[in-house]
């Protein structure tokens, strides 16, 4: 019943996502229009249009690394310290940053020119959410890891990272719970692309409980996580304050109101306040800075019909005493303002918009004000309240009469700064968790070289991660080759200068009658699943998860012509023998298969499906450790209705060689020591299968 219940929700969610794909195709024309039609204002929009459906041309020392995706201004400016953080702990990879916006893009480029123009970042806007796109997208960067930041989630995107066995983590994430609502209408697609993603790194625990609701996780095993804000971590240029004094000198000693990413509605509410409060302080400049570009004309011929003699930043035209507003038309400088301000108040909270970051201005230490719309950042705004730390408005009225009161008393003003500023110190670390968490994909050292990608492991010396690794020849001529394997193909163990141990040097064949004509090409696939890079990543994070397998050195992916060739490097587990030629030679004491049983189980419970689990692939050294090897087209799974697979693989295997051989020393009290060491867990799921065990080798070693 319970396999027919999740063949029925795979179904379902096959279904919705084939849904949604449809309606995708069906609005792309009109995304196209939109962007035309808010090219009008901004010409960013109607340029680049080959990203949108990732058909540009990405270098391939592109692949190999970390992608990080920011929607637009505010999440770019967010992003920027676990970026900068990113760059710092993992200078070999390779990383590409997207956007959707053409503000977050010019932020972008703006913050990053240096490492764009060096080639340590690549930057692009994010494709549309269609199948093909992500496809082609994912397949030219061939990413090791996915950053999604707040709630930009895709399903196609999602679903493809998947595919391609690219884990990702939406990081910084927040879910109000108005927005918690829309998204339970809509279970059917949001259920499964949630359980899609790796974790969720919530900026609080309201949000981590509200995300794993809808992704019906456990208690004991949520997919969400607080982690803090990344907005806590905000970086301060240097020359900020020098900047903002030197515009507040040419302006002369007047108070500054600062208005920040306001919106239509909202403008006419500020303005109306101005006029009020130039009866009483007609010195008061209003710093006006809306929220899009596109309404940058349209906001100055409001400000026009209120009779207000302004400005505009982008025509750096200059402030003189008469300026009632400077229009901060301008992208990337709200900082600027902010800092430059007596008063702050934060936009998109007039109106039912939800508000915007109050965290800019409080790591400033700038006085707030705000409206009561607030449910976009409703946890900040909860410890302000708590604290004393901003001041309410509701409308042109109110908003004078604090600005006023405000400005009158520097005291208070002060203690509102304070108290913002001391609460955003308190709030800080995100990044620092969030790299944490990162720290455990176990990420390799991507090396690109002509007409192949390579991965290597983080301890492999520079020298050597260029190297012809994977040419035989290259090593006989080093004198390195210690010896060969030849079974179906042969295997080198190979040691290079200073090495403490063999490496062993694999290249993929391919089996069965197919590998009669067709010796080990294999056709075109995502990089990650690949045979060796998808064993050389599944390794690199068994080792990471302390489970006995062998380190692995390097993997190679080979493009030949529509698909590729591969080749593995890994360290040779020293002084071993497997269990097969092992068993003939003498019995496992019954405390051995009880450990033999505890490996496995470990296995099993670390969520990693071996496909091949046989005597042959099972190794004991000399100090009595069990080692598991040959992960080639395995994976790791969710579940446990797996689990009973791979035993009974074993189990056949024993058997197997049990009847062919005489000497070969298997029972049936060692095959119940074995699931003693397998644990109670499994050992119900084994007993049909252990049943008859004992007639089954009586007979097996009467036919030897």
């Amino acid at each position: 019943m319970t396999e027919r219940k999740l063949h029925l929700s795979d179904l379902l969610s096959r279904l919705a996502l084939l849904g949604y794909t449809l309606l995708i195709y069906l609005l792309r024309p009109l995304l196209l229009l939109l962007f035309v039609f808010r090219s009008r204002a901004d010409a960013a929009y109607r340029q680049r249009f080959a990203e949108r459906f990732a058909w540009q041309t990405i270098a391939p020392a592109q692949q190999g690394g970390l992608l990080v995706h920011a929607v637009s201004m505010g999440e770019v400016v967010a992003a920027i310290p676990l970026i900068e953080a990113l760059m710092r702990d993992y200078p070999a990879l390779p990383l590409t940053i997207t956007c959707t916006t053409p503000t977050g893009s010019a932020r972008i480029r703006q913050h990053f020119a240096v490492q764009m123009e060096a080639g340590r970042v690549y930057h692009c806007y994010l494709p549309f959410d269609t199948p093909g796109a992500n496809r082609r997208f994912l397949h030219k960067l061939a990413p090791q890891l996915v950053l999604l930041l707040e709630t930009e989630l895709w399903p196609n995107l999602l679903h493809t990272a998947t595919a391609h066995q690219v884990p990702v983590l939406l990081v910084n994430a927040r879910l109000s719970q108005r927005s918690a609502r829309g998204y339970r209408r809509f279970a059917w697609l949001v259920k499964p692309m949630l359980q899609q993603l790796t974790a969720i790194l919530a900026q609080d625990k309201a949000t981590a409980r509200r995300f794993n609701v809808l992704a019906g996780q456990q208690h004991d095993k949520p997919l969400a996580v607080r982690a803090g804000n990344l907005k806590y971590d905000m970086c301060i240029a240097p020359d900020l304050a020098a900047r903002a004094s030197a515009l507040r000198a040419d302006w002369g000693a007047r108070p500054v109101l600062v208005a920040g990413s306001t919106h239509a509605g909202e403008d006419e509410i500020i303005l109306s306040a101005l006029q009020l409060l130039r009866q009483q302080q007609p010195d008061l400049l209003l710093i006006l800075v809306p929220r899009h570009p596109d309404r940058f004309d349209s906001v100055a011929r409001l400000i026009d019909t209120q009779g207000l003699k302004f400005v505009r930043r982008s025509r750096d035209q200059a402030v003189t005493a008469g300026t009632a507003v400077l229009l901060g038309d301008s992208m990337g400088e709200l900082m600027l303002w902010y800092q430059a301000a007596d008063l702050v108040f934060i936009g998109g909270s007039l109106i039912p918009r939800g508000g915007h970051n109050p965290l800019e201005a409080m790591c400033l230490a700038k006085p707030l004000l705000s409206g009561p719309h607030v449910f976009n950042f409703a946890q900040a705004y909860q410890l302000l309240e708590q604290h004393a730390a901003v001041r309410w408005v509701s409308d042109a009225t109110t908003l004078a009469e604090q600005v006023q009161t405000l400005l009158r008393d520097p005291a208070q003003r002060q203690r509102l700064a304070t108290a913002g500023l001391a609460l955003y110190q308190q709030q800080g670390g995100a990044t620092a968790r969030i790299l944490a968490r990162i720290s455990q994909q176990a990420l390799a050292i991507p090396v690109v070289l002509p007409g192949e990608l390579r991965w290597c492991a983080p301890s492999l010396s520079p020298e050597l991660q260029d190297a012809p690794l994977f040419d035989p020849a290259w090593w006989q001529a080093q004198q390195a080759v210690t010896g060969y394997s030849s079974g179906r193909n042969t295997v080198y163990f190979v040691r290079p200068a200073g090495a403490e141990t063999d490496w062993v040097l694999r290249h993929y064949y391919r089996g069965g009658l197919i590998g009669k004509f067709n010796k080990d090409w294999f056709a075109a696939e995502p990089v990650a699943r690949s045979r060796a890079l998808a064993e050389f990543g599944l390794l690199l994070w068994m080792r990471q998860a302390g489970l006995p397998v062998p380190a692995p050195v390097a993997a190679r992916y080979q493009r030949r012509g529509f698909g590729y060739s591969a080749d593995i490097l890994l360290q040779r587990i020293p002084q071993s023998q497997d269990l097969f030629h092992y068993l003939q030679q003498k019995a496992l004491t019954s405390a051995q298969w009880q450990q033999l049983g505890t490996v496995v189980a470990q296995l099993h419970q670390a969520g990693v499906y071996h496909s091949d689990l046989n005597c042959h692939n099972i190794l004991l050294d000399a100090k009595g450790q069990f080692w598991l090897i040959d992960f080639d087209k395995c994976a790791r799974r969710e579940g446990t209705h797996w689990w009973p697979e791979p035993v009974a693989r074993l189990l056949r295997s024993l058997q197997k060689e049990l009847g062919l051989r005489a000497a070969f020393h298997f029972t049936a009290a060692d095959w119940q020591a074995f699931q003693d060491g397998l644990g109670s867990k499994q050992q119900g799921s084994q007993q049909q299968q252990g049943s008859g065990l004992a007639s089954c080798i009586q007979d097996a070693r009467s036919k030897t």
